[in-house]
């Protein structure tokens, strides 16, 4: 079994995003709000990457008390300031926030989360210059090791907007990273094994640790594993061991998709900026 390491693909990406920025000045603003501690954990390492690639980056830190609207106004504030390049809000936010009116209030042109409605409607069209961080780490993974998904059948499992979604659309695309068929299956769909033992590629964003079981993957397959948790003082992800063990390839929890959604945020700045160059120049 060959286990697909995310730290070399990730590294190689930020190559090109510290070249980009060494001729270039790029500004990410990440606001946080309240004292989850998984995001701030989160948003340190985004931090850490972002200094080592030359990308400037501030956190900005709001209160668990402040209010939906209180979040939109510094959420706008930034959005307006011509120094930031691109900005993100850390999710999840505290219990009462309104998150839709907190990502609608992000400029589209500047969302490096790719998460506004106007950029998931890009994507949607096949238009979208980037993409949701994570799900584009998993496309940069499978590009880094040369596993071509064209023809193949794709199970992705889970239909959330931060990944499954989104990464259901990118390997169904006329272009050199899809042409794959693919299956979105979720918590209503019947009989779901029917569907994961059919999989080449298996991709889960469920969030339940170690819940697939080895029942429901085929042998051979390509297991990908978005899913990251604590238990027992260690990291695990949403595939038990068992059907790890019958796959051909997988990626490791840690240190399989996690390096790549950082690179990736950080590959969305860079593009921010050059789509922004073409405009004005454009115009």
């Amino acid at each position: 079994m060959k286990f697909l390491h995310g730290k070399p693909a990730a590294e190689r990406l930020l190559a090109e995003v510290a070249a980009y920025a060494s001729k270039h000045t790029l500004r990410l603003g990440i606001v946080r709000v309240g004292e989850h501690e998984p995001s701030r954990i989160y948003v340190r390492r985004k931090l850490e990457a972002a200094e080592r690639a030359g990308v400037k980056a501030d956190e900005i830190h709001l209160p668990a008390s402040a209010s939906t609207q209180e979040i939109v106004d510094k959420v706008r504030s930034i959005g307006g300031d011509p120094s930031y390049t691109a900005l993100i809000v850390q999710l999840p936010l505290p219990e009462g926030v309104e998150e839709a009116a907190v990502l609608d209030a992000i400029p589209p042109e500047k969302d490096a989360d790719a998460l506004h409605p106007y950029n998931l409607g890009l994507l949607a069209q096949g238009r979208a210059e980037w993409v949701a961080a994570t799900p584009w780490g998993v496309v940069e993974l499978l590009r880094y090791y040369g596993i071509s998904v064209a023809g193949k059948h794709v199970v992705v499992l889970g239909r959330g907007r931060l990944v499954g979604t989104p990464l259901s659309i990118l390997l169904s695309r006329h272009a050199p990273y899809g042409q794959a068929t693919v299956t979105l299956c979720h918590s209503q769909t019947p009989d779901l094994y029917r569907f994961t033992r059919q999989a080449e590629v298996l991709v889960s964003a469920v969030g339940k640790p170690h819940w697939l079981p080895a029942e429901a993957v085929s042998e051979g397959a390509i297991l990908i594993d978005v899913g990251i948790h604590r238990v027992g003082g260690r990291l695990v992800g949403d595939i038990h061991p068992d059907a790890i063990a019958k796959a051909s390839a997988t990626t490791p929890v840690p240190g399989g998709v996690g390096p790549l959604t950082v690179a990736s945020l950080l590959w969305n700045v860079v593009a921010i900026h050059r789509h922004r160059l073409r405009v004005h120049t454009s115009g």
